[in-house]
């Protein structure tokens, strides 16, 4: 099992705390419940999102748990993208903590230990080890703000 540490507003999941009550568990598809449920839903795989897991150090581990978190942003980017009337007002901040969760972290030490500058003609770009989260978590924020859906006022109105 994993425990859940929460670290400056996000949650890092600890692996080395065996006997924490944290456990991810796939939830079921939003298609699979009935309407006045989805929003609920919805947002607690929004809040499944926001768990952070270590890519770096050992990224064999919680393999199970990634592909949760893969499943659940997937998931969610096809639902925003082929539905309508289902981004409504409590779903935004949801949203934005999610991204935020996600996007702004530490990075990860460089992979270019020696300090030489990057060489764009020469060297080869390498990705972040957590980039397969990372890619789906930007990609359902732009769905999000591309959605017919989405409503700018409402993140003016939350932010004040």
């Amino acid at each position: 099992m994993l425990t859940c540490n929460k670290a400056g507003g996000r949650m890092v999941v600890d692996a080395a705390n065996s006997n924490g009550p944290f456990q991810p568990v796939a939830l079921l598809h939003i298609r699979d419940v009935p309407p006045p449920e989805q929003e609920k839903l919805f947002i607690q795989k929004l809040r499944q999102c926001c768990v952070l897991f270590d890519f770096v150090s050992d990224p064999l581990s919680d393999l199970k748990w990634k592909e949760v978190k893969r499943a659940a942003l997937s998931e969610m980017v096809e639902y925003i993208t082929h539905n309508r009337n289902v981004i409504t007002e409590p779903i935004y901040p949801e949203v934005v903590h999610m991204f935020a969760v996600n996007m702004f972290r530490t990075l990860p030490p460089s992979s270019n230990p020696t300090g030489a500058e990057f060489d764009p003609e020469e060297d080869e770009p390498t990705l972040e080890a957590a980039w397969p989260h990372l890619q789906l978590v930007y990609e359902f924020f732009l769905r999000f703000l591309e959605s017919p859906d989405f409503q700018p006022n409402i993140l003016t109105y939350l932010s004040a």
